[in-house]
């Protein structure tokens, strides 16, 4: 390949750097502190909350609107089918493997070098660059935690692998603990009632069932039973079974109202998680979004979940990588793709008003 730019050299030395450092969710303290090191020594004033790092570009301005660049450092947990050591960074021709590489880190340090070089000119709008921890799981100690102590968001980028194709809406996510009762028995003798035949018609609903509004960029509200638990041995009828329902909202049902829907058609107990991780999306006439289509970019909608869910602002998430390499094995992000999307994010940004 064609020799790489010294910001791309720089963004990869980074990378290269965190995957050495074991940073799964919950655990990213070691990782943050390299990373907060690393800025400070470039000449950044980072400030710290827990495992959040972030910089608010020189000239801040409360006037003005406010854009924010994030990117998480957490990984999952590597899988059991890596064939390299996921915590050592090797480069073979365009392609550098390690864990995270792809998910989130080539967003990580590409957003990273896009902020130095943005900041070095005034911009109509102020910047602040974020890398978040414990994305992966939706921690209370990640995103939720650093947001209140930034200056008022306008807008952001998430820097999530999308080809570089912007993502302007987002799938989002509630997870139902599924619950019947029933009365033990010999099995020999049919006695007792069988609490996994109770959840049965519930199930049953759970696959068959069809929400009415369907996304042109997101498709239907999608359910999934994926866990089920249920009796202790093959002689007892069970008392007890235990189901744990996916469900993924588009932008046309909040939570509550398809949590209302579920509640009303099951006959089993039922009980949300949460109902803070919401669909999310962006208007294509956004002049970013606009940016990005000019440019000859494809706008999309996103089936998969990110720190966008917890954003009261608009965001748009547009990153190097591709999505289908995320939380698999021999992980790898393309040192090209780290290029381009330096490039690609400051045609974006550079010189571009927010209001």
């Amino acid at each position: 390949m064609t020799t790489l730019q010294p910001t791309t050299l720089q963004a990869v030395e980074l990378l290269s750097n965190l995957i050495s450092i074991p940073r799964t969710s919950r655990e990213e303290k070691d990782a943050a502190d390299f990373l907060e090191a690393s800025m400070t020594k470039e000449g950044l004033t980072p400030h710290r909350e827990k495992n959040n790092v972030w910089a608010i570009a020189p000239g801040f301005d409360a006037s003005r609107p406010t854009l924010l660049l994030n990117a998480h450092i957490d990984t999952v947990r590597p899988v059991a089918t890596w064939t390299r050591d996921p915590y050592s960074p090797v480069v073979e021709g365009d392609r550098l493997y390690g864990i995270g590489s792809n998910d989130c880190g080539g967003g990580l340090v590409s957003l990273l070098q896009v902020f130095k070089s943005l900041s070095q000119r005034r911009q109509a709008y102020n910047l602040v660059y974020l890398a978040s921890s414990e994305e992966e799981v939706s921690g209370a100690d990640g995103i939720s935690l650093a947001l209140p102590l930034l200056p008022p968001i306008t807008m952001a980028i998430v820097g999530e692998p999308t080809g570089m194709q912007p993502a302007v809406a987002e799938k989002g996510l509630m997870v139902i603990d599924m619950v019947s009762h029933g009365k033990s028995g010999h099995a020999a003798r049919g006695e007792g009632v069988n609490a996994l035949y109770a959840m049965l018609d519930d199930l049953v609903w759970i696959r068959d069932y069809r929400f009415d509004k369907v996304s042109d960029l997101l498709g239907p509200t999608l359910m999934n039973a994926t866990v089920i638990h249920s009796g202790t041995q093959h002689n007892v009828v069970p008392d007890l079974c235990k189901a744990i329902i996916d469900v993924r909202t588009n932008e046309y049902y909040d939570n509550e109202e398809v949590f209302e829907i579920i509640r009303s058609h099951v006959r089993s107990e039922v009980k949300a998680r949460s109902f803070r991780l919401r669909s999310s999306g962006i208007s294509l006439q956004h002049p970013i979004v606009a940016r990005c289509i000019s440019l000859g970019m494809r706008p999309f909608g996103s089936p998969t979940l990110s720190d966008q869910a917890l954003m009261s602002f608009p965001s748009l998430k547009l990153g190097p990588g591709e999505s289908s390499r995320s939380h698999s094995a021999d992980e790898f992000i393309c040192l090209s793709e780290i290029e381009n999307a330096i490039g690609k994010y400051i045609s974006i940004l550079d010189g571009i008003r927010l209001d």
